[in-house]
């Protein structure tokens, strides 16, 4: 079974979310792998930020496709990869710029409309499912909607434009429905259950907790760039101490050993 068919398998479990807790680079990939995840994917946030790039399309293509592969070649899980929004305006410069991060092994991408129409994405959407198709490639293309986090129309009306625009990609290919900032219970069961696409929710604050999801069918939940956003905070506050105080002892709890790293990431050889 390839690690799409796997992958694909991990969202038709009703009552048993994938939670993906995204990461940014091999060494938080196969930290993750080994922590139990079914799956690994990235947040764009965080792989930029680790680059020292700004997220929102910034970070140059080839070094986003030198860490997937490194990725890849670091755990034996499905991996997804953020792509934002494909890297470009049109539908074949889309296909031609993602080539080297779909051949490299992954099961999937996220792709997202940002403010664009959504006939934009759904060009790109059926341009890489053509493209994957016809060289043998399963590729599982879930597809992030901003309505809820760009505020893209009025409140009473975020559920259905939601739903409107899931038509659109489901029709175009999409196989999966990202909709981060959603977090209301009664939208996020409409939402789930208004669409033939497996639900993706993203960790935000009010967002149900993993037992209330699954009850609304919500078959996959995302931490995003959260996780990434703590530890910078742990480690700006880390070094803040270090400078004012100089004292190693600021190192001395709440660490792991050296031996437990070099065993983690020696597995891999």
């Amino acid at each position: 079974m390839n690690t799409t068919t796997i992958f694909r398998n991990l969202h038709r479990q009703p009552g048993q979310p994938l939670v993906l807790a995204n990461i940014w680079d091999a060494g938080s990939a196969r930290l993750v792998e080994s922590l139990g995840a079914k799956a690994i994917a990235t947040t764009s946030a965080g792989v930029a930020w680790s680059l020292g790039y700004p997220d929102g399309n910034q970070l140059p293509f080839d070094k986003l496709a030198h860490v997937v592969r490194g990725i890849v070649d670091a755990v034996r899980v499905p991996v997804t990869i953020d792509v934002e929004g494909g890297y470009a305006d049109d539908p074949a410069a889309v296909v031609e710029r993602l080539k080297p991060v779909i051949h490299a092994g992954i099961a999937g991408i996220n792709i997202e409309d940002g403010a664009d129409a959504p006939s934009v994405l759904a060009r790109k959407i059926e341009a890489l499912k053509q493209s994957t198709t016809s060289v043998g490639l399963d590729l599982f293309v879930n597809v992030r909607t901003d309505v809820y986090l760009r505020n893209l129309s009025p409140d009473e009306e975020k559920v259905s434009e939601t739903l409107r625009r899931a038509t659109i990609y489901r029709l175009a290919g999409a196989d999966g429905l990202f909709v981060p900032g959603i977090v209301d219970a009664r939208q996020i069961r409409e939402v789930a259950s208004g669409t033939e696409l497996p639900l993706n929710v993203m960790s935000f604050p009010g967002l149900p907790g993993l037992p209330e999801l699954a009850s609304f069918d919500v078959r996959r939940l995302s931490a995003g760039s959260a996780i990434f956003q703590v530890l910078w905070q742990h480690l700006a506050q880390l070094v803040q101490r270090f400078h004012t105080e100089g004292d190693s002892r600021v190192f001395a709890s709440d660490s792991m050993g050296y031996g437990q790293l070099q065993a983690l990431f020696g597995a891999r050889l």
